[in-house]
């Protein structure tokens, strides 16, 4: 009888962490105060090269080869992209590179970082974004663009 109560816990424990982790899945947050506050010469080179300085926002979209979710985020990302004046999208892919990662501070792929042209971090998404939930994060500094 005492396995069946342990298998029973065991499962709402499994249960509450996948609820956990699905509510976590695409939300956008804010960049912490030392991520917004890097520039350009702190952003690991790759990083820095694929900022677009055209672009008042460039999504960085951090990927590896085998990651599945990654294709669905490209796709999101891009069309977002081509849809949006003032963003650019990039996928760097860190699978040959993990320093970029560890150097960012990812743990997860795909994360996608929102960054000024002068290397700010805005914001991040870890796993597949919501589309119209991180274009409404980015108005505010598309339009912003959009005055200057």
């Amino acid at each position: 009888m005492t396995g069946v109560w342990v298998l029973l816990a065991t499962l709402m424990v499994a249960v509450v962490a996948g609820a956990l982790l699905k509510a976590r899945n695409g939300r956008v947050r804010a960049a912490k105060p030392a991520a917004a506050a890097r520039d350009l010469a702190q952003l690991p080179a790759p990083v820095a090269e694929a900022l677009d300085p055209a672009a008042a926002v460039t999504l960085v979209q951090i990927s590896t080869t085998f990651c599945a979710p990654c294709r669905h985020t490209r796709a999101i990302l891009s069309s977002l992209a081509d849809k949006t004046e003032g963003l650019h999208h990039v996928d760097l892919d860190v699978t040959e590179q993990p320093e970029v990662a560890h150097a960012l501070s990812v743990l997860r792929t795909p994360t996608t970082l929102a960054l000024t042209n002068d290397g700010r971090e805005l914001l991040r998404v870890g796993g597949v974004p919501k589309g119209p939930e991180l274009l409404e994060a980015l108005r505010p500094h598309l339009a912003e663009a959009d005055v200057r």
